[in-house]
């Protein structure tokens, strides 16, 4: 997993997302992970499968799973 803290006190992390095939997946999955509290930004990229989270603490792992499923994707561990 690639995450690191930020100097203004921030965690980036990089989570692998099966089944994002467009720019609406793309939202959807975003939209869905940035209801999470602490998150401050979410940039999904469905080519890629990653989606990168700036948050101001570590998410737990099950938080971000349970986003990605009512996004109706398949959360797939972290890059």
């Amino acid at each position: 997993m690639t995450q690191s803290t930020d100097t203004q006190g921030t965690v980036t992390a990089v989570y692998k997302v099966t089944g994002m095939s467009c720019g609406h997946c793309e939202g959807s999955v975003s939209g869905e992970l940035s209801r999470i509290p602490g998150v401050e930004s979410v940039k999904a990229v469905a080519s890629a499968g990653e989606v990168t989270v700036v948050s101001a603490a570590p998410l737990e792992e099950e938080a971000v799973r349970a986003a990605v499923d009512e996004a109706g994707f398949e959360y797939a561990g972290r890059a």
